[in-house]
């Protein structure tokens, strides 16, 4: 069978989602079913140490991914598009870039690797571009440009010039071309080429997507992830009140406030606060409030919650799919954009948006069916589509792809 190489390399910068855990479950969901095929499986990861305890018990090779680790000056703080996101990651120049590339290729001859998966990962699908083997990008959306037109402004509420954007963009196809002359490999006629390999999967729906594409259904696999089996035992707080799970991080400056204000509203408030272990205080302390550092079966806990308070991710899929509103509280670019699709169509509220009193805010989506009943009919149009059922259409494209 095949030795499928899956990568990610980028994760800590301004357009990207917060936290590793998410690309590694999507990399975990899609390593076990081609697994379950028959195929070989290796990782190369932007973050080996932050994904341990997601991947523990998945028996495949891990690698460091290769990553660019110095700061570049000189760009602009509002990073507009793809392009501005990637310059200061390794694509300002031939020499930097041909450095990347390098120990990608290294990494991509040394597993034998008959085909890359690429989360995220533009230099890995570069470098496969490079060596001639087979590289499909995967991802949520962003990553995952629309073909063959001019990257799109992530900021389209700000006067970016368009001037500004087309430099950038031919700036890092020329460097991109550059390496690939290096090695004899044909040029990409365009950024857009170079972000998707020979194919983007597109791991999402279209009311999930940042960019608000339409197209064929067949073109939309959904989102992959893999639920967590178990998980921690589930105490809410005693009382009657409406249930609400939230998924938080402490560096959120609004995630004190919001709890507060949702104890105030009479909820009580199951959360899940994964950097508690290190020994910081929780946001707020108040016995409405049971806090987990564990893994928590999501499902379990979206039944009976009249809302989701998360950053975004597969947690906001998770809690659209169950037919539960959600307030998203974004911590980057990416995760704006698709709070921000996602009020478009009345699933929630992008909490950015929100400035200091959360009461109004609480009590509408507490308190309006609206907000219930677009979640619901989410949740209807893709009734019976499991995490299993999509990775499983995944993992046909990928064999398709190496057929």
């Amino acid at each position: 069978m095949a030795h499928l190489h899956l990568a990610w390399e980028l994760g800590s910068h301004p357009g990207s989602e917060a936290g590793a855990p998410g690309h590694a479950m999507r990399l975990k969901a899609l390593a076990a079913t081609l697994l379950a095929r028959g195929h070989h499986v290796s990782l190369s990861l932007r973050d080996l140490g932050c994904t341990h305890a997601v991947l523990a018990d998945l028996r495949v090779p891990r690698w460091q991914a290769p990553v660019w680790l110095h700061r570049a000056g000189g760009m602009p703080p509002n990073q507009a598009s793809l392009a501005e996101i990637l310059l200061p990651q390794g694509y300002l120049d031939v020499a930097g870039l041909a450095g990347l590339v390098h120990g990608w290729r290294a990494m991509l001859t040394a597993v034998r690797a008959d085909l890359v998966l690429a989360d995220a990962a533009p230099t890995a699908l570069l470098a496969a571009r490079s060596l001639g083997i087979p590289a499909l990008a995967i991802g949520t959306g962003l990553a995952c440009p629309p073909p063959d037109v001019p990257l799109p402004c992530l900021r389209d509420w700000e006067d970016v010039a368009p001037q500004r954007l087309a430099r950038a963009e031919a700036h890092l196809l020329n460097v991109a071309n550059a390496v690939l002359e290096q090695h004899g490999a044909p040029p990409a006629p365009c950024a857009a080429a170079l972000l998707r390999g020979d194919a983007a999967l597109l791991a999402t729906w279209p009311e999930l997507d940042h960019y608000g594409r339409a197209g064929p259904p067949a073109s939309w696999l959904g989102p992959l992830y893999q639920p967590v089996a178990g998980g921690a035992p589930l105490e809410w707080p005693a009382g009657t009140g409406p249930r609400v799970f939230a998924s938080l991080k402490h560096e959120h400056p609004a995630a004190g406030a919001v709890l507060r204000a949702l104890v105030e509203q009479g909820c009580r408030v199951l959360c899940w606060l994964p950097d508690g272990p290190a020994g910081r205080e929780p946001p707020l302390h108040d016995p409405a409030i049971a806090y987990t550092a564990h893994p928590v079966a999501l499902d379990e806990a979206l039944q009976g919650a009249v809302l989701c308070v998360c950053h975004g991710g597969a947690t906001m899929a998770q809690a659209l799919l169950a037919g539960v509103p959600v307030l998203a509280l974004p911590t980057g670019l990416e995760q704006f954009l698709l709070a921000r699709r996602i009020e478009g169509w009345g699933g929630g509220v992008n909490g950015a948006r929100v400035h200091g009193d959360w009461a109004p805010v609480l009590q509408a989506l507490l308190g309006d069916g609206r907000w219930r009943a677009a979640a619901q009919a989410f949740a209807r149009r893709h009734a019976g589509s499991t995490p299993e059922l999509r990775a499983g259409r995944i993992a046909d494209l990928v064999e398709q792809q190496l057929a």
